[in-house]
């Protein structure tokens, strides 16, 4: 357990530093929610925030709102005053150099040290630009935007999750004592990834690969349970961003590729198939393409569950605003029926929740163990 403990730490560096450069950068946004993320009043994502001038309630700024990133984090609205973290905007501007200033100061579409968050229609929207004498440009953009601030909250859950299951150990003898409360829980998640899982999908070496595996799992466990927490410091959408799905993605390629032995290689480049198959080469090209749908599958897999599941929550609490002017009558019937379904979803999310990062896991276990097979004995 605290071999575990230590290389958790470890793979969490790993998985924590591309999404957040990542992010950062502009390039994690959602591939459907690229140019819908964080506007100039920094996404206030609550219902009376996406209302228009007309009172009505605006779906795309409502629903983009709340599953994309912003450069504050928007928590609730009180008076007609908003409730926002302001998160930390770190830009590097070619001319001027390093600013770091606090994301309040370009709030509601406001300017700072030439700074300011492109408006609607614009190139770059919603992401942050430096006016110039040249025009517009954009700056190398490392601000802990939304996401970022809610990838280190995840991760140093899971960090705390690991070292306080791993403390019950150094303190009591195992052999004697069974762990019970929160260390019971612990230990049965990790007896059944790895026995279940990792010991059958990836064969004799499974230990090699044990604390990747269950990483991975604790960490999309963790972040699915957070994203459905409609309360600060949960509610941020992470393994919904395609970025972290990427990351997590290129970290089971690379523990399969990397890490494959001879006969992996050899049925990737020389299968046993009649040689004129091989010499065309078509099912060479056809495993090779299979290396990398197998990552983009799971990439794709989580990302899009996970994101449709918020949608479809979203969709079913926008009901109660969408019929508040068609009566009093109907809008309570719409309204108890939408948060009785609502409550459903949640629970449904719940299991999602751990399905998601099961099946990951499952299917992460299984590529490494096609890497790790030993050709049959005849």
């Amino acid at each position: 357990m605290n071999r575990l403990a230590r290389i958790t730490v470890f793979m969490l560096a790993l998985l924590l530093w591309p999404g957040v450069s990542a992010a950062a950068s502009g390039e994690q946004e959602n591939l459907v929610l690229a140019a819908q993320s964080d506007t100039a009043s920094l996404r206030k994502s609550s219902p009376e925030a996406a209302a228009d001038t007309s009172g009505e309630l605006d779906m795309d700024e409502y629903l983009y709102g709340h599953v994309g990133d912003a450069y504050g984090w928007h928590i609730t609205t009180v008076n007609g005053h908003p409730v926002t973290v302001h998160l930390p905007v770190i830009v590097r501007s070619k001319t001027t150099g390093w600013h770091i200033f606090s994301s309040k100061r370009i709030e509601e579409g406001e300017e700072y040290e030439g700074f300011r968050i492109a408006a609607k229609g614009e190139p770059n929207e919603g992401k942050l630009v430096e006016e110039t004498a040249g025009g517009i440009v954009r700056p190398l953009d490392i601000s802990i935007t939304k996401n970022v601030f809610g990838l280190m909250v995840n991760s140093l859950v899971v960090v705390l999750l690991v070292l306080l299951g791993a403390r019950w150990y150094r303190r009591h003898d195992a052999v004697e004592e069974a762990p019970h409360g929160f260390a019971g829980i612990v230990e049965m998640l990790v007896t059944m990834i790895e026995d279940d899982i990792i010991k059958v999908c990836v064969g004799p070496d499974y230990k090699r690969y044990s604390p990747y595996l269950l990483t991975a799992f604790f960490f999309i466990f963790i972040n699915n349970l957070m994203g459905i927490i409609p309360i600060f410091p949960g509610g941020a959408n992470i393994t919904g961003n395609i970025a972290v799905t990427f990351t997590l993605a290129i970290c089971t390629f690379l523990a399969v590729n990397l890490f494959g032995n001879k006969h992996y290689y050899k049925d990737i480049f020389w299968p046993d198939v009649p040689v004129f198959l091989k010499a065309i080469p078509l099912m060479p090209l056809i495993e090779i393409i299979g290396v990398f749908t197998k990552p983009f599958s799971l990439m794709i897999r989580l990302f899009a569950n996970i994101l449709a599941g918020h949608m479809m929550l979203l969709g079913v609490v926008a009901v109660v605003f969408l019929t508040a002017k068609m009566g009093i009558g109907l809008n309570a019937g719409m309204s108890f029926i939408a948060v009785c379904f609502g409550v459903f979803m949640d629970i449904l999310e719940l299991l999602v929740a751990f399905l998601q990062a099961y099946v990951f896991t499952m299917l992460s276990s299984v590529f490494i163990g096609l890497s790790r097979q030993a050709p049959e004995k005849e």
